[in-house]
């Protein structure tokens, strides 16, 4: 079997894959998702053997990070199981193996998830607000979140929080978030509002808050030492000097980040996305159930990565959202 790396057009080497095992999720927050969602029929999506499978695939072909995410990652049954498989590929082709989540199924799986070898959760997580909270997730009750987060902290996995900046929404707790942050240990990245999939009666060009006005009034308190720390992905990091913290900036709308992308996303259903704000994709399910074996779809993966863009599409500064039509849920966070 060929196992060359993955490279794409521009000679990026893809070595990050994120794989959405759900389009479902328990929250209903109102930037990405509309709260009487239609979720994929359970039959549309990839069995959790499949999953394991198209993984290895990518595993096999240089992938040497792999982030399950969703929808909630952690509402899926029996996801531990994919997560044990996956473990196994640490230090055999893999070198790390994360997640991203919304926190609420955190303390039934922290311990276990650390047992598999996750050394780092992602965690979305808006306001410190429990009013706020509910307002913004439809569904979610912050101190359960909250307890989530402490029982990663407690099983050694080290949290960074996920902040989408919301105009009139969040704006105030900019310094109350970095001050928790900073008392708890954690990462902060602020990330702009995307224009994904619709959402009724919100409208993004009146959530979006710019993350240069944000930053800003960071400089306005701290200094601001820029890092020439980069992972191939879009955040761009400074470190506070009063607190040592590190701050991460995730601007698709204000700054192009693609000039080093090197992953792509599976969604639940086995469809390859090149780019995130891209709509061209590749059907990596078939492949997948016409053969046992996985030749077909690592030259499957293969030519779809030859068709991997330079850059995205996404932008507001015409005032109107230059978006792609699927929701976030559905794509992988």
């Amino acid at each position: 079997m060929s196992c060359a790396p993955l490279i794409d057009p521009f000679a990026r080497p893809i070595t990050y894959l994120r794989v959405s095992v759900t389009d479902r999720c328990d929250f209903r927050c109102t930037y990405c998702m509309a709260e009487h969602m239609q979720f994929l029929p359970k039959a549309e999506l990839l069995t959790l053997e499949e999953l394991e499978r198209l993984a290895g695939a990518f595993i096999d072909l240089g992938v040497r990070k792999l982030r399950i995410t969703g929808g909630e990652p952690l509402v899926r049954r029996n996801i531990m199981s994919l997560f044990r498989v996956m473990s196994g590929r640490l230090g055999n082709g893999l070198d790390e193996l994360t997640v991203t989540t919304n926190g609420s199924q955190l303390s039934r799986f922290a311990d276990e998830l650390a047992d598999c070898g996750v050394r780092r959760v992602n965690v979305s997580l808006d306001t410190l607000d429990p009013d706020k909270f509910a307002a913004i997730t439809r569904w979610g009750r912050l101190p359960q979140v909250l307890g989530g987060i402490a029982a990663a902290k407690a099983a050694g996995m080290r949290v960074k929080i996920n902040t989408v900046a919301l105009k009139g929404f969040n704006e105030d707790e900019l310094f109350p978030l970095l001050d928790w942050c900073a008392g708890e240990g954690h990462d902060l990245t602020f990330i702009e509002v995307m224009p994904m999939g619709e959402m009724g009666e919100e409208d993004r060009l009146d959530q979006y808050w710019p993350l240069s006005d944000l930053r800003a009034r960071l400089a306005e308190r701290f200094t601001l030492q820029p890092l020439a720390e980069r992972s191939g992905g879009p955040a761009r990091y400074v470190r506070i000097e009063e607190t040592g913290q590190k701050i991460g900036f995730i601007t698709p709308l204000t700054h192009n980040f693609c000039e080093s992308c090197n992953r792509v996303r599976v969604t639940c259903t086995g469809e390859l996305y090149m780019c995130l704000g891209q709509e061209d994709r590749a059907d990596l399910r078939a492949p997948l159930r016409a053969s046992a074996d996985d030749g077909p779809l690592r030259e499957a993966i293969r030519t779809a990565i030859a068709r991997k863009p330079k850059g995205h599409d996404f932008d507001y500064s015409r005032g109107v959202a230059g978006k792609v039509s699927r929701h976030m849920s559905h794509t992988g966070g």
